[in-house]
């Protein structure tokens, strides 16, 4: 194995330091390996820190560094190819993705680099417009060499309300079935915000599975137990793990009581192809919500509060309500950073956009055709951007190496498959990108 310097969300010996954005699985592949965490300090928010150890009971909690939004740390290297010591600054920036994830800002010897994870910072939104500033604070007019763009919905056909408008949304749904059993597909990490909004808007405890009320609690939540159960008795809304939500259980559902299922993504079922008509993706639900953005190619679905309910398979509704930025968020935030590279950190899903190809306008070195460099030589595979000076203590023969991690396919987003995680290595290359 080629060693590297630091890891952020991929898991493996070789590295030495690891960095956590956030705890969605597709972001923890390797904590839950034999024997629990050993390989290393590993740096994540203070409430990662707390929700860790019950999600893998084997890490070593001596080896946590709770790194506070906002706040910097100095992390000294051995570089492996010249015994040279390496200094390097890191600073966490809030994400907003779900409960304790972060950005994470390097700079120093190894030149200023930006991994977002996934993230949404949402327009009007004033916790963005801080995390914004905070960023802006901690580059001090430094340009971003590489940055590494949460690239999930990188396509103009994905333009989201933001999340307080769609939360309003499900309440008006609900209020429309007041005879109905209301499940709710959702993470087992986020979405809280939008469970709260609906528990306080219909004044109703919602009842979430033991590991999730776990969660909650363990995030400061509902500490009087007033809002969130696991006594079905109690309430008519649950909010249940999103892979259980189909159409097979809702069928089953409704043979019991009138039960609709509601799945708050990002995921459109229906997209606006150039003609204007509606193309299905994959098996959808039969009713939606119309949510209008400020472009062409906007996620468009239909939805009637009034219209009676429909039977099994037309007991479904899904409302863009996502974690992740959107494109004209992407592009607000490009514009913001305005880095030397961008790449995705998903490596293919359902809707794949590689960023450059949206943003190379927003970035400051470019081919002709807006495509990275090609490595002269050696391994075909890795891309290699050129470098821009700035103000960070860069020596000239000091670079970069970033490779990323294997695919991983999720068991709840079927149709995405992710590459997340990079690893930062000591080489005498450019910066490359696999």
């Amino acid at each position: 194995m080629e060693e590297g310097l630091v890891s952020v969300d991929r898991f493996c010996a070789g590295s030495q330091a690891y960095f956590l954005t956030h705890l969605h699985q597709d972001h923890t592949r390797g904590l839950a390996s034999a024997g629990g965490w050993r390989h290393g300090p590993l740096y994540c928010s203070p409430t990662t820190a707390r929700l860790l150890p019950a999600r893998f009971p084997g890490i070593d909690a001596s080896l946590l560094r709770p790194l506070a939004p906002g706040a910097s740390t100095s992390l000294s290297l051995s570089s492996l190819t010249s015994d040279r010591p390496l200094s390097l600054s890191v600073t966490a920036i809030p994400a907003l993705h779900c409960p304790g994830s972060l950005m994470y800002l390097f700079r120093g010897d190894l030149g200023c680099m930006l991994y977002t994870g996934d993230f949404r910072w949402e327009r009007g939104c004033d916790r963005a417009r801080r995390a914004k500033q905070a960023l802006l604070d901690a580059l001090g007019g430094d340009t971003v060499d590489l940055l590494y763009l949460d690239n999930t919905y990188c396509h103009p056909s994905f333009n989201f309300p933001p999340r307080p408008v769609v939360a309003e949304q499900m309440v008006n749904i609900i209020r429309a079935h007041p005879d109905h059993e209301v499940i709710i597909g959702v993470d087992t990490l986020g979405k809280e915000d939008l469970l709260l909004h609906i528990s306080r808007a219909l004044q109703t405890k919602i009842w979430v599975w033991p590991q999730r009320l776990l969660t909650v609690h363990l995030l400061g939540i509902d500490e009087n137990h007033e809002i969130f159960t696991t006594q079905t008795s109690l309430t008519k809304i649950r909010a249940v793990p999103r892979y259980s939500v189909n159409i097979e259980s809702l069928e089953a559902l409704n043979t019991v009581c009138p039960t609709i299922g509601i799945i708050p993504s990002g995921i459109p079922w229906l997209l606006k192809s150039s003609e204007g008509k509606a193309k299905p993706k994959g098996k959808s639900p039969a009713k939606s919500v119309r949510c209008k953005g400020r472009d062409e190619g906007l996620v468009e679905m239909d939805f009637d509060p009034l219209s009676p309910p429909k039977l099994f398979d037309k007991d479904s509704y899904t409302l863009p309500y996502s974690e992740h930025a959107c494109f004209s968020e992407l592009e607000d935030f490009m514009q913001t950073v305005r880095p030397s590279t961008v790449v995705g950190i998903v490596s293919t899903s359902f809707c794949y956009v590689n960023p450059h190809h949206h943003f190379r306008h927003l970035c400051s070195d470019n081919n002709d055709d807006g495509t990275p460099i090609k490595n002269k030589g050696g391994n075909t595979d890795n891309l290699t951007p050129k470098r821009r000076q700035n103000s960070s203590a860069t020596p000239e023969a000091r670079k970069v190496r970033i490779s990323s991690s294997s695919l991983y396919r999720s068991k709840v987003i079927r149709k995405r498959k992710e590459g997340c995680g990079a690893r930062i290595d000591d080489t005498e290359e450019l910066v490359g990108v696999a």
